[in-house]
């Protein structure tokens, strides 16, 4: 496996800490130095089927943003099925796998100047199959930096405990990036958390502060989320959702909640919501309601879906119930998708303002 090149393995603390928002915009503000990046995510649990080959959605991601021109199937060598773990754990074949990786690796690192690695979650993820994320750094003999979630005393906690299991499969951490952080507590948690962060040997590489945006759904993702059907398709489903209401009131007090950005989520029953819901103004500056999920299956009328068929947003038809419905969507895991570009645009400044990238590189 090619040993020469410079890379780096980005991991995190735990799920949705901002591991592949962090490396989305590290890979932009990479290119200024290495303008022919790879980059591959070894293990993968959330996939997709591209030509019948299981692809994690990450690489697709930074594939469609950045033309990395790197096979798919390379970025993401090894998809974990539901039943991967229970095969592996019946017939070991752990050296296959390795060597799955390595492979992979070298393709994706052919012709580029820097490779950036990204793991699947906090450093244990992954030894049930021994593939724990610092095994997978270890075998790629690359250098870590972590990503945490904003705060002082549980990030560092979290961090400590990650550290531990690096160091024991001989992994150097580069250091720690901070995510999420209140905007109005940057300066102190940057101060406090670089302290604590010291007395571990370890270097703070930025703080980014938090911005509701990349964690809010958009109605594309509701959709996938809900496997709805597409009632009426005007408007875009890439808008975000700001606001989620239940339909469970009368039309006097829920018009209140009509408010640009906001998804209404109400059975197809309830048609006084949904001529209410239509006959909402857009803002000052042309933006409407979010887009409405109907629930239980239930379609309105055809004098209702007429109306529906004209407004600027998209309606969804779902077959569970409402409260189903907003426990799901309340529950989202959001990730950022290639057509997102207000959040990829956001992210790329964000990394490029409060990340130490020059500091990354010369410690690797």
């Amino acid at each position: 496996m090619n040993t020469l090149l410079p890379r780096v393995f980005i991991a995190a603390t735990r799920q949705n800490d901002g591991k592949t928002t962090t490396s989305l915009g590290l890979l932009a503000a990479l290119r200024e130095h290495y303008p022919r990046i790879g980059y591959i995510k070894p293990v993968g649990q959330r996939f997709v089927e591209i030509e019948e080959q299981k692809i994690d959605e990450d690489p697709v991601l930074m594939d469609a943003v950045y033309k990395l021109n790197c096979p798919l199937v390379d970025m993401s060598p090894i998809a974990v099925e539901p039943d991967f773990t229970r095969k592996y754990l019946q017939a070991s074949n752990n050296e296959a796998l390795v060597k799955r990786i390595q492979k992979a690796f070298d393709r994706v690192a052919w012709e580029k100047d820097f490779v950036l690695c990204e793991g699947s979650g906090h450093a244990g993820v992954g030894a049930v199959f021994d593939l724990s994320n610092a095994t997978v750094a270890k075998i790629l003999g690359a250098k870590v930096v972590i990503v945490s979630r904003g705060g002082i005393g549980k990030p560092i906690d979290e961090v400590a405990l990650n550290q531990a299991l690096f160091e024991k499969e001989g992994v150097e951490i580069i250091g720690v990036i901070l995510n999420k952080v209140i905007p109005g507590k940057l300066e102190f948690v940057s101060d406090f958390a670089r302290r604590g962060l010291k007395r571990k040997g370890l270097e703070l590489l930025g703080v980014i502060p938090h911005q509701p945006i990349l964690s809010r759904p958009t109605m594309a993702s509701i959709k996938e989320e809900l496997d709805a059907r597409v009632l009426c398709a005007a408007g875009s489903e890439t808008q975000t959702v700001r606001e989620v209401i239940v339909g469970a009131m009368g039309v006097q007090n829920a018009q209140r909640f009509f408010k640009p950005g906001t998804c209404l989520i109400t059975p197809g029953d309830r048609e006084d919501l949904l001529l209410a819901a239509a006959a909402t103004a857009p803002s000052a500056q042309g933006e409407t309601l979010a887009g409405i999920v109907l629930t239980e299956g239930m379609e309105p009328s055809a004098s209702v879906m007429k109306v529906l068929k004209n407004m600027p947003f998209p309606v969804l038809l779902a077959e569970k119930d409402s409260y189903e419905v907003a426990s799901t969507v309340h529950e989202m895991l959001v990730k950022t998708r290639p057509n997102d570009i207000e959040k990829i645009e956001l992210i790329r400044d964000l990394i490029g303002k409060h990340v130490d990238v020059k500091r990354i590189l010369a410690r690797l």
